[in-house]
């Protein structure tokens, strides 16, 4: 047994630092991988290679589960602890399993949210390598995305400053033709086997980008919460064009969702060419008159620099579950405005190393509207890889919330109709669990749910949930108590999983076709899923959308980006709420991450740290080299 349980339980971190592991070359052959498969870091974790692929290409798929949740509460539902636990209660009854996660943010971690690597009995280990830097693949993508940025800045700089035949000169130096700049004069309809034989207005089109400054939607991105950051000017004193910009946090760039959606190394490196950071004037200084086209990183001729600092994060990572089972730890692209699911790359070479026998464990990211949608319409659409059941997590807690009880804070105690039996509450705040039930169903999928129990909630309330659940279709409601004793506390879940499985009939499909217009994608997602009575289109959302049509980028899937903490847009509005109207405030394309994404209200990609963060609890036991306080 890696871990000994010790009641009451103690701390996520103590638990973490009183499991036995196993050293990751074992974890590794447990699922055929030799060391010439893996790149270690350290003793617990390591980099498989991505040609592992290519050994197990004759071997069938394993089964995929995607486990996802109601709309939460501000504490949130327990989703990673289920997805891990679930695997967990999977090894625990002898099937092969495989885990697939998203790696965390630094901001959250140090901020209000605290550790992503599950907790109780059910984690990821180590801990807190998990949470802080893990092989560094954050740091990779925060390097990309300012090495886009200063790009941008420089290209700004020197095209005012110089002439273009300077430009010319430096930009293709000795009169030869670069295979970017090939493609360049490609894209603008030149046709020239010599630079020289380049007309005045060519050499124009070809070495002035004429970058619009106020049209730049390319921010700096740094992988903490910094709210100081989210808005501010570059360009001071005389060092470049000022202009009003910003910060992300890392895990928003699109450079992270573009590395989870990718299919391999030449697939990012096209990814990373396709990102558009903005467009050019018409006109200008020049005196060539153009039609506002997109730049992209390819154009910056700075694509294959940013590949290159991403040609080790393209490989998963892989640790182990408290249970010893492997785990892979990738990417972790925001889940409102990106994809928020763990890498395309990291189940692909899961589903392989599992076999057909075997199963693998991934988790969407928020609620089922937000995570699972995408997961199912996006995702999928990418990968190819078809879901063999959903799992959905739920609380008393949660649905009494959604059903009008008082209101949920962080770091303060539950009131009452939390901690009692209240069954005429919890009534009330089914309608949300049973809206995500029916929306799974609706991608053809079996839904097993999974009652995340704490030791308040009543056998009567319980069983309430379990028999509403099935009514609606569901396979089946189980209680699962992971947190409290691990994968014995999954098995009964992990069998249900396994049972719909064997059991159903999976008829899987998309709710939306490729061909479908922009807005006919949004009015689908926003009518079927959020239940919306209508959708009403900002003047900026209307010339998005015309725009992004006319540059032929319609046939891309969406990545709704809107509030967790309702099927609406507004936080506010709890349960499941009907005839409201959704309003698109604005609609962006990330062409490298290969999706466009329509903003339903107000989104802050730079998160703020509450007044006692918990980095505030962080510290190192400077005699041990023990990290202390990590929750």
């Amino acid at each position: 047994m890696p871990v000994e349980k010790v009641y009451p339980v103690p701390s996520d971190i103590e638990i973490a630092h009183a499991a036995e592991l196993l050293p990751i070359v074992e974890v590794a052959k447990s699922v055929g991988l030799s060391e010439d498969d893996i790149d270690r870091f350290g003793k617990w974790k390591a980099k498989v290679h991505l040609d592992v692929l290519e050994k197990f290409a004759d071997r069938e798929n394993g089964k995929y589960i995607d486990v996802t949740a109601i709309t939460p509460t501000p504490l949130g539902e327990g989703k990673t602890v289920t997805t891990i636990g679930l695997s967990q209660g999977l090894h625990y009854i002898g099937e092969k399993v495989f885990t697939c996660i998203r790696q965390p943010s630094q901001g959250p971690t140090f901020g209000i949210k605290g550790g992503a690597a599950g907790g109780g009995y059910a984690q990821v280990v180590p801990m807190e390598d998990f949470n802080l830097h893990l092989t560094g693949d954050i740091h990779a993508v925060g390097a990309a995305h300012n090495l886009l940025a200063a790009a941008i800045e420089n290209r700004i700089a020197k095209e005012s400053k110089w002439s273009t035949d300077f430009l010319a000169k430096m930009l293709c130096p000795d009169d030869e033709y670069t295979d970017s700049m090939r493609k360049r004069l490609e894209k603008l309809g030149i046709e020239s086997e010599n630079p020289s034989d380049l007309s005045d207005e060519d050499m124009e089109k070809m070495f002035r980008l004429n970058i619009d400054p106020e049209s730049i939607q390319w921010n700096r991105v740094v992988d903490v919460s910094d709210a100081a950051l989210r808005n501010i000017i570059v360009g001071l004193a005389g060092n470049g064009q000022p202009r009003e910009t910003g910060y992300d946090i890392t895990v928003a760039s699109e450079i992270m969702a573009a590395l989870g959606m990718c299919s391999g190394l030449a697939d990012l490196r096209e990814r990373m060419g396709r990102i558009i950071i903005g467009t050019n004037k018409t006109g200008g200084k020049t005196h060539v008159d153009r039609p506002v086209k997109p730049i992209t990183a390819e154009d910056l001729n700075v694509a294959g620099a940013m590949t290159v600092l991403l040609k080790d994060a393209i490989m998963p990572n892989m640790m182990q579950t408290l249970a010893g089972s492997p785990a892979f730890v990738h990417t972790g692209p925001f889940a409102n405005i990106a994809q928020g699911n763990s890498s395309i790359m990291a189940d692909r070479i899961a589903l392989k190393l599992v076999g057909p026998e075997g199963y693998v464990v991934t988790e969407s990211g928020f609620g089922a509207d937000c995570g699972m949608e995408k997961f199912m319409n996006l995702k999928s659409r990418v990968s190819g890889l078809v879901p063999n059941c959903v799992v959905l997590v739920c609380t008393v807690r949660a649905l009494k919330m959604h059903g009008g009880g008082p209101k949920v804070v962080a770091g303060k105690p539950l009131g009452k109709a939390y901690t009692e039996e209240n069954l005429e509450l919890l009534e009330k705040g089914l309608p949300n669990l049973l809206q995500h039930i029916e929306n799974a169903l609706k991608f053809g999928v079996p839904v097993v749910v999974a009652i995340n129990r704490f030791n308040s909630d009543t056998d009567a309330e319980v069983e309430l949930i379990r028999k509403r659940a099935q009514d609606t279709g569901a396979y089946d409601a189980v209680v699962s108590e992971v947190w409290l004793k691990g994968g014995e506390g999954g098995a009964d879940l992990a069998r249900a999983v396994v049972k719909a499985i064997e059991e159903e009939e999976n008829n899987f499909q998309f709710l939306y076709e490729d061909d479908m217009s922009i807005k006919e994608k949004i009015e689908t997602v926003a009518k079927e899923i959020y239940r919306a009575e209508a959708v009403d289109y900002s003047d900026q959302a209307e010339a998005k959308i015309k725009q992004f049509t006319e540059m032929g980028l319609s046939h891309l899937p969406l990545c709704m980006a809107k509030t967790h903490l309702s099927f609406s847009h507004d936080p506010k509005l709890k349960g499941a709420p009907k005839g409201w109207t959704l309003p698109i405030r604005d609609v962006r394309a990330s062409v490298g991450a290969g999706f466009i994404f329509p903003l339903c209200g107000t989104m802050s990609t730079m998160p703020g740290l509450p007044t006692r963060p918990a980095f505030t609890e962080i510290d190192i036991d400077t005699e041990t080299g023990e990290v202390q306080g990590l929750s």
